[in-house]
């Protein structure tokens, strides 16, 4: 259940920026987002032939805490934000524009921080918006892709992970974390009685132990490695993604900053000196899936701004979402 000890609305005066005027073709998003309050209101209904994106942020970290990783996540929704605000306005008036605020984590419960976000995802989905997140850890992937699994049921819906690692941990211990999205999912769709359809694109063999790639393997996890990117292997992950897409009526998608090279993205809780470039072949493998007009929802995870250097991985983040929102509102031909 969402309530206020869980849920943070956003100030409206954080959508500022810079201004060259109001008529239609001058406008930036801060000046056409709306902000709402999902604890005092429902989302504005969409009329007919109306398209709705609602941002939600993720203000949380304990998953990157409890993986040994170097927190500062929860700070990610705020810096994605200021980092979007100034983007121009290549949507028309029939799409709205929605800022649904934060969920956040209440004193390292983590686990109930998850539910809440699950909660919050059918509800803008049930108000037909599609949600885009903004993280927050990679703990992120558990609230979200569980709220659109449950909304679409019984459609099969697949996960892709354009990560540096699987993410598929068995939690010990302390639970959940930022490691153990996936197995989470995996478990939950065998409890359902139903497949497990996972893609992760960009994985470092020397980011993940023999382990997580056994553990992938038994779960019928799909993969391509980093070096398909680095070698410009197109076929190969083209021929992934096409084959993974055909198996599945919904698609989330997550994006863990981490996967991209360092000096793209140094504020991550782990940077890779070897990630992937943010250019054109990883440009055309994401646009290849927001073109399959599968996705129900996608996120930014992994943005630490008390690491990042000039802002770039905020605006790298900020980036993909633009991408992603002008895809969904087909503004652009890519």
């Amino acid at each position: 259940m969402i309530t206020k000890e869980s849920y943070q609305p956003t100030a409206a005066n954080t959508w500022t920026g810079r201004t060259d005027g109001t008529e239609p073709d001058l406008l930036r998003w801060h000046q056409v987002i709306k902000v709402t309050d999902l604890l005092q209101e429902p989302l504005p209904a969409l009329l007919s032939g109306q398209k709705g994106i609602a941002l939600l942020g993720f203000a949380c970290d304990e998953g990157v805490r409890r993986n040994k990783g170097r927190v500062g996540a929860a700070e990610g929704p705020t810096a994605l934000r200021k980092a979007i605000a100034g983007f121009p306005v290549h949507f028309n008036a029939q799409t709205i524009l929605l800022d649904a605020g934060d969920i956040v984590c209440v004193n390292g419960e983590l686990e109930n921080a998850q539910t809440v976000l699950r909660e919050a995802v059918q509800t803008i989905l049930l108000a037909g918006y599609l949600p885009v997140l903004l993280g927050g850890g990679h703990e992120i992937t558990y609230g979200h892709a569980s709220g659109i699994r449950q909304f679409v049921a019984p459609q099969q819906v697949g996960f892709i992970n354009f990560d540096a690692h699987f993410d598929i941990r068995i939690p010990d211990e302390q639970g959940a974390s930022s490691g153990t999205g996936f197995w989470q999912l995996a478990l939950d769709c065998k409890q359902a009685g139903t497949p497990f359809h996972y893609l992760a694109l960009g994985i470092q063999k020397l980011g993940n132990t023999r382990q997580l790639f056994n553990i992938a393997g038994e779960e019928e996890a799909t993969y391509v490695s980093a070096d398909a990117f680095h070698l410009n292997d197109k076929d190969t992950l083209f021929a992934a993604i096409q084959h993974f897409l055909s198996q599945v009526d919904k698609v989330y998608l997550t994006t863990c900053l981490d996967v991209f090279a360092a000096p793209f993205a140094p504020g991550v809780s782990a940077t890779a000196y070897n990630g992937i470039i943010p250019g054109g072949l990883f440009l055309q493998c994401y646009r290849k899936i927001l073109q399959s007009g599968k996705v129900a929802g996608a996120d930014i995870a992994e943005l630490n701004p008390s690491l990042d250097i000039d802002n770039r991985t905020a605006r790298l983040g900020a980036a993909l979402i633009f991408e992603t929102v002008m895809a969904y509102c087909g503004e652009f031909s890519f």
